[in-house]
Order: C-alpha cells, then structure tokens, then sequence
C-alpha cells in the first residue's frame, strides 16, 4: 500500500480512480484499509476545493419540508398562518425570532442555518425582482 497526500487536481483524479478499484474490498484486508484513508484524504481535498454553500434559511425549509413530505400547511401554526407560510416560502416577509425558534424545533434545522440573511422578492407592476 503506497500512501500519497492528495495536492493536486490530477492526484486528486487517480485518487478517485484507484478508490473506484479498490472501494468493495474485504474489511480488513490491505486494500481496505488504503480505500479508508484514500476516502479520507479525497474528502479534506473535496472540502478545501468544492466548498458547498449551506442553503438559505428559505431554501433550508423548502428542502426539509420536501423532506419530511410536509405541505405549507403544515406550518400554519408554526409560522401564524397558512397566508404567512406562503408570505414566508415566496421571500415576501421576513422570518421573526418567533418563527426562527419554533421552525428550529418542528424541522429539527439549526437556529445557525435559519437565521442566516436572505434576499425578500418584491412585486413592481407585475414583474418580481430581488429586493436589494
């Protein structure tokens, strides 16, 4: 087993190569153990190279809610209403401290994530545009 540190965009690549050979090997075997650090080592490139943005806190909601195959108005009586839900969803209103706490506990998202600023769309006779 000969170990290299990924540095590169083209260790990177024979790394996932070689991990691709060798990721169903028998746990405990050689090979095993050079897939694990392999893994671990395309992993630290990964985040170091192609950082992922955390979603906004809206984007946050939409995707649990698919998630946990919620309705907006199944957040009626955590966002005040199903006319708010969607006044919420649509980037029409703003998320309260209220609502930041109790999405928190009902979608099980980090306050972190939900507090985060995000753009409001506004309505200018008839076409939408990003508030600015």
């Amino acid at each position: 087993m000969k170990i290299q540190p990924i540095k590169t965009e083209s260790d990177y690549q024979l790394g996932l190569k070689r991990l691709e050979v060798i990721f169903d090997s028998a746990a405990g075997t050689s090979e095993s153990d050079e897939a694990d650090l392999l893994g671990l080592m395309i992993d630290e490139y990964e985040k170091k190279h192609y950082p992922v943005d955390a979603p906004d806190p809206i984007e946050a909601i939409k995707i649990r809610m698919e998630e946990m195959k919620l309705r907006q108005t199944d957040l009626a009586d955590v966002l005040g209403g199903k006319s708010r839900v969607s006044e919420i969803l649509n980037r029409k209103r703003k998320l309260t401290l209220e609502m930041i706490r109790k999405l928190t506990v009902r979608l099980n998202l980090s306050p972190e994530l939900l507090i985060a600023d995000y753009q409001l769309t506004r309505q200018h006779h008839g076409s939408s545009e990003v508030a600015k």
